[in-house]
């Protein structure tokens, strides 16, 4: 039988330490000398061993401080009826994101880009529209209690949004988020389609989510439809899988 290399061990014992409650988030893991000490062995060979547990996302490392276990967000619930509380009277403004995680809107904060590109083909069969149409492509982060949680790309056509007040970021966040936007010029969502695939994240998702390469992402297609025509295209909704539970409820007949 083939020998697990050292550096898988140490791994696999840190991280046995972790999952056991041992090391706790936000503690700090051995310093490397002690490691090295434990199981006689190389700087080098601890270093493996700790790269494994970063790319895993169990770990952090800042410079000038010491290793300590990656504090992470409770695993969370993600309804696929969770648009209902962005097409509901609001008496005090939420979107479906603010009212997952329980935040007081004045809480709410993201990051926003926008910009004016024309449609790839890919963007373009998403909308059902030519290839090279005018659009606004925004890109956001999401934040929970002052943590990047969630990017996406949400895209909407120009000829809907151009020279409205929705194609302005400076009023991001907007109450109400993008169903509010579009309510706002006389578009009224009325169906959602997504897509759902995992995958492994790239590197800017990887840093801006403050995630390990290893921890995989859910990327996910949306699409906002009024009267069966597109109106908005997310592509994609990005989610460090190792946070959250996607749940589908799926009625037949009357029920």
């Amino acid at each position: 039988m083939k020998r697990t290399p050292l550096y898988q061990r140490i791994a696999d014992d840190l991280r046995a330490s972790i999952d056991a409650g041992d090391l706790v988030p936000g503690m700090p893991l051995p310093p490397a000398r002690e490691l090295m000490a434990r199981y006689a062995t190389s700087k080098s060979t601890v270093e493996n061993a700790l790269g494994l547990l970063r790319a895993e996302g169990l770990i952090e490392s800042q410079q000038g401080r010491d290793t300590r276990v990656r504090r992470r967000d409770p695993v969370r619930r993600i309804s696929s009826e969770r648009y209902r509380v962005d097409i509901q009277p609001q008496e005090t403004p939420q979107t479906s994101f603010t009212a997952e995680r329980g935040l007081a809107w004045q809480d709410y904060q993201l990051d926003r880009v926008y910009t004016w590109i024309e449609a790839d083909a890919r963007l373009a069969e998403l909308f059902g529209v030519e290839p090279g149409t005018r659009v606004l492509e925004r890109r956001f982060v999401f934040y929970d209690n002052g943590r990047p949680s969630q990017m996406s790309r949400p895209c909407l056509l120009a000829s809907d949004v151009e020279g409205t007040p929705v194609a302005d970021p400076d009023r991001e966040p907007w109450p109400g988020g993008t169903f509010a936007q579009l309510r706002s010029i006389g578009i009224v969502v009325d169906d959602v389609t997504e897509s759902v695939s995992a995958r492994m994240p790239t590197k800017e998702e990887a840093d801006t989510l403050n995630i390990g390469k290893g921890v995989p992402v859910f990327a996910i297609v949306r699409r906002l439809l009024a009267q069966g025509r597109v109106v908005e295209v997310a592509d994609p909704i990005v989610i460090p899988a190792d946070q959250v539970i996607l749940d589908y409820r799926i009625r037949l007949g009357g029920t």
